[in-house]
């Protein structure tokens, strides 16, 4: 339609306007309470649709999925057998955590894992299911929703969790996690934002990464992942309950590149837990990648 061109509202068909002073004839009327009857069932059923959908939503972003299928992927993504990762061992990394020699990094006296991310970016939504992966072997998330990364972007609506508003307990590591943005665009060529970084956050974030890249992931400042570590190729045209099935069948390039990228991230923590829990720091495909990332 053309800026400031008025289209006229076309007349129903079959459904002459009286002239004034004519009263319409019970047919008419009849057909006018069908009409009404009708338009307040569709307006009712859109509502009911409404609502289970919204009540279906998960993420911050705009993909909706229902819960069971939440349930499915995080139960899946949180539990991959430690077989299968010993099976899998470094798979298809492309790159290792970056060793760094700064003072270390934790909250309440446990070393902490520190993330920064968006919803948008398709590298941080391929890291994503290494870290869900690596940090289930030592601690419990909850709340963790799905979404998927930009539809316009490379790689585009590439399936994977948020952290946005989840939480993680453990004995032996602190998960701080910062997703800056969702998905969705905000018409400036940008997206919404969602959460922001403090400052000291900010400040770790661009000493060690002056380009403030993402994904960024600071593992106990002993560590650094500063980019994506598998493909994002793997996880196209996948939806994340197929992603999430993949992962338990090490011959997958799926597996290959999650549950692999999960397994250096594990060989790091492993140095920072002092070797616990022991039956996860004690595997070998894990100690053979602590002597890999050094």
């Amino acid at each position: 339609m053309n800026a400031g061109r008025q289209q006229s509202r076309p007349t129903p068909r079959g459904a002459n306007k009286p002239t004034s002073g004519t009263r319409p004839s019970t047919a008419d009327r009849r057909v006018t309470v069908l009409i009404v009857i009708g338009v307040v069932g569709l307006v009712v059923v859109a509502l009911v649709l409404g609502l289970a959908l919204g009540g279906s939503k998960h993420g911050s972003g705009s993909t909706v999925v229902s819960a069971a299928d939440t349930s499915a992927v995080v139960g899946e993504a949180t539990a991959v057998p430690l077989a299968v990762a010993d099976q899998v061992g470094r798979g298809d990394v492309q790159a290792l955590p970056k060793r760094l020699t700064g003072a270390p990094l934790s909250t309440g006296g446990k070393p902490e894992v520190f993330y920064i991310g968006a919803e948008y970016c398709p590298y941080c939504a391929t890291e994503r299911w290494a870290m869900v992966i690596a940090l289930s072997r030592f601690g419990t998330f909850s709340g963790l929703s799905l979404t998927h990364s930009s539809s316009s972007d490379v790689y585009p609506d590439t399936p994977t969790f948020t952290f946005h508003g989840s939480g993680y307990s453990s004995p032996y590591l602190d998960f701080v996690p910062v997703e800056t943005t969702t998905n969705r665009p905000n018409g400036s060529g940008g997206y919404v934002p969602l959460d922001t970084p403090t400052p000291e956050q900010a400040a770790l974030w661009h000493s060690l990464d002056p380009t403030g890249g993402i994904p960024f992931v600071d593992i106990g400042g002993r560590y650094l992942i500063n980019g994506v570590t598998y493909s994002p190729s793997v996880l196209q045209g996948h939806t994340a309950l197929q992603v999430a099935d993949s992962l338990a069948q090490p011959a997958t390039a799926i597996s290959r590149g999650a549950v692999g990228a999960a397994n250096t991230l594990v060989a790091a923590l492993c140095t920072l837990t002092a070797g616990q829990p022991a039956d996860v720091c004690a595997d070998p495909a894990v100690q053979a990648l602590q002597t890999a990332i050094g």
